[in-house]
C-alpha cells in the first residue's frame, strides 16, 4: 500500500471515494448549469440565479470538489509516472516540484473562486 505525506487523505480507500463523491456533485453542477444555459437564460436571470445563497452554496461546493478531484488525480499520475525508478533520481524532485506547482494552483484557483461567487 502506498501511503505518502503528500495524499489527500491517509488511505487509497478514502481517496478512491473522495473522488467518486466529487465526480457525482460535479456532474450535478455542470448538468443544472447545462440546463440552465441550453434553456435560455437571459444575463438577469443568471445574475439572479448566481445571487442567491443556495447557488453560491452549490458552486462553491463544485469548486472545492473540482480542486479535491484534481489533486488526487495528479497526485495519482505523479506518483505512478514520476519515480525514481522511471525517471532516475530527478525522478523525485520533479514530482515533488509539481505537486507544490499544482497545489498552488488550486489553492490560488479555491481562493479566486470565492471572491467570484461571494463578491
Amino acid at each position: 500500500m502506498v501511503t505518502a505525506v503528500t495524499s489527500l487523505s491517509r488511505s487509497g480507500l478514502s481517496d478512491w471515494l473522495v473522488q467518486r463523491v466529487t465526480a457525482v456533485i460535479l456532474l450535478a453542477f455542470f448538468v443544472f448549469v447545462g440546463v440552465k444555459f441550453a434553456t435560455g437564460v437571459a444575463y438577469l436571470e443568471w445574475t439572479e440565479l448566481f445571487a442567491q445563497t443556495w447557488m453560491k452554496i452549490f458552486t462553491m461546493l463544485a469548486i472545492l470538489s473540482l480542486a479535491a478531484h484534481a489533486w488526487i488525480g495528479m497526485w495519482g499520475v505523479f506518483t505512478d509516472y514520476l519515480t525514481e525508478r522511471l525517471m532516475g533520481s530527478r525522478g523525485n524532485v520533479l514530482r515533488i516540484g509539481l505537486q507544490l506547482l499544482t497545489s498552488l494552483s488550486l489553492v490560488i484557483f479555491v481562493i479566486w473562486g470565492i471572491q467570484i461567487v461571494w463578491a
